[in-house]
């Protein structure tokens, strides 16, 4: 009823392959699009843009970037974090050191810088698979912020490495205000999410796909392995520069090598396991989950625990936190493994019967 292409007719081939083939799909996508460009600035807080909307956009970018490359390539990743670490240093470099780079320009080239060094740590990924080659990409980590810590040139000499992102200017028009940064981050995501989408729909997606599910039978059938997955590898670290880079300009304004720790890695696995494997969408649902799940513990805790006369410290909401997050992974591997954005489409395919049964 609310939910059926019945009458929608596809005349042309162009029509039939449409990112939102579907009518419901293109008023909802125009829908949430217009909640975040004009009704979420005009009632949104300070508070929701700096802690809650900027980060969540930040970190649904660098996991859409790692889903490139485990969901849709197959290349399992733990050194996530540190592409995002390349992203952010290097895009502070190139505003530090050549005058009137434009800040765009200068995440651009952020992304590719980050996009060399994935490629460097993807070589293991033509010999080695899966855990080991999650080990491999794990020295990536570890390397990078040893780098960033033991040569002060990438910090401009900061004794601890910390830097403070210039200020934000595009076409000589000041973003200052946590609104502004809102928006400036929100334009970059749905220009990226819009080009992944689109790229996993190509012959390159279909190559990696091929890779992911048999890479002999992929080679055998003509894909080339070895540019197939250092290409997975190269977007995928582009995309986590470039999160790196707004993560430091647009979030934070000031960033240490020490904050890009494999925690931080480990959280963007997450995301990608909770919102779904593989899927655009599934990058958006996994950070709203992963980033808004603390935030509804901390208000949630303490009162229950006053309600039940349950000693509550605030370290004991912690590893609650830490507690459900651990659990919410084992239930999704075992109850659906592709994670919150398989339960949207099973939830959209139950639409297209209702009311009759499935």
């Amino acid at each position: 009823m609310f939910y059926r292409e019945a009458g929608q007719f596809k005349t042309t081939y162009v029509a039939d392959s449409q990112i939102f083939p579907i009518r419901q799909d293109r008023v909802g996508i125009v829908t949430t699009l217009a909640i975040a460009f004009v009704l979420v600035p005009l009632i949104g807080s300070e508070y929701w843009f700096s802690a809650i909307l900027i980060p969540f956009l930040v970190f649904a970018l660098a996991a859409l970037g790692l889903n490139i490359l485990t969901g849709y390539a197959g290349q399992l990743s733990l050194g996530s974090a540190a592409f995002m670490a390349v992203g952010a240093y290097a895009a502070y470099n190139f505003q530090l050191r050549i005058d009137g780079m434009p800040i765009l320009l200068s995440f651009i080239l952020a992304g590719l810088c980050a996009a060399l060094v994935g490629v460097m740590f993807g070589l293991p990924s033509l010999r080695i698979k899966g855990f080991y080659l999650a080990v491999a990409t794990l020295a990536a980590q570890f390397f990078v912020v040893w780098a960033l810590t033991k040569f002060p040139w990438f910090s401009n000499n900061s004794s601890s490495g910390v830097i403070s992102a210039q200020k934000l200017e595009i076409f000589g028009y000041a973003i200052h205000t946590p609104m502004q940064k809102y928006l400036f981050v929100l334009v970059i995501v749905c220009v990226m999410a819009l080009l992944a989408k689109n790229l996993v729909r190509s012959s390159t997606g279909r190559a990696w796909m091929a890779v992911r599910d048999m890479d002999v039978a992929a080679e055998v059938i003509g894909i080339p392995l070895m540019k197939t997955k250092l290409l997975a590898f190269a977007v995928s670290s582009f995309y986590c520069g470039v999160a790196g880079a707004l993560y430091a300009f647009c979030y934070l304004g000031s960033v240490e090598p020490d904050g890009f720790s494999l925690d931080l890695s480990f959280r963007i696995l997450f995301m990608i396991i909770v919102g779904g494997v593989g899927s655009i969408l599934g990058a958006f649902l996994g950070s709203a989950f992963i980033l808004l799940l603390p935030i509804f513990l901390d208000n949630l805790l303490p009162p229950l625990a006053a309600l039940l006369h349950l000693p509550f410290t605030n370290a004991a909401v912690s590893h609650i936190q830490l507690m459900v997050f651990g659990g919410l992974i084992i239930f999704f591997l075992i109850v659906e493994p592709h994670g919150l954005a398989r339960l949207w489409q099973i939830g959209k395919e139950k639409l297209r019967l209702w009311p009759f049964p499935h």
